[in-house]
């Protein structure tokens, strides 16, 4: 199997796994990053041929360099700029959902009993450390000024 055919099934299956993502990003920076990662592999894979870091075997490859560096090359960088996004928006999404607070009646079940180390209703302070743990730049200041959620401490 050539470079070229591996490359491009690769890349199939990565789209084809990542579409519903990439549906949501917007185009023009992820195009940005594919290019950028582009640029960045002309020079390093050049410089790496140049001095000897690896071989490419001439039957595997269709012989097309772009300032030495193989066509076949240039899915890497395609596929890091298209796989980068989509996983830090599908694990930045999970990490919020698993930060999310959770109300005390939440944590009980139907009964609305709190759970184990769950915030009493009118427990402010609790409130606050949660805040804090959420989102460290809204601390508490100790000036009396807003946070940034516009709420006075």
């Amino acid at each position: 199997m050539t470079n070229l055919v591996l490359n491009l099934l690769v890349l199939a299956v990565l789209l084809a796994v990542s579409l519903p993502v990439l549906r949501r990003l917007r185009l023009w920076p992820l195009l940005g990053a594919v290019a950028v990662l582009c640029v960045l592999t002309v020079v390093f894979d050049t410089l790496m041929i140049r001095v000897g870091l690896y071989v490419f075997d001439p039957a595997k490859i269709l012989g097309v360099r772009i300032w030495g560096a193989p066509l076949e090359d240039f899915a890497y960088a395609v596929a890091a700029g298209v796989a980068m996004p989509v996983l830090w928006t599908v694990l930045g999404r999970r990490s919020r959902v698993e930060a999310a607070p959770t109300t005390p009646a939440a944590q009980g079940g139907a009964s609305g009993e709190a759970g184990p180390g769950a915030a009493a209703p009118g427990d402010a302070a609790a409130g606050a450390a949660n805040r804090r743990a959420v989102d460290p730049g809204d601390a508490d200041r100790g000036d009396g000024a807003p946070g940034r959620d516009g709420e006075r401490r």
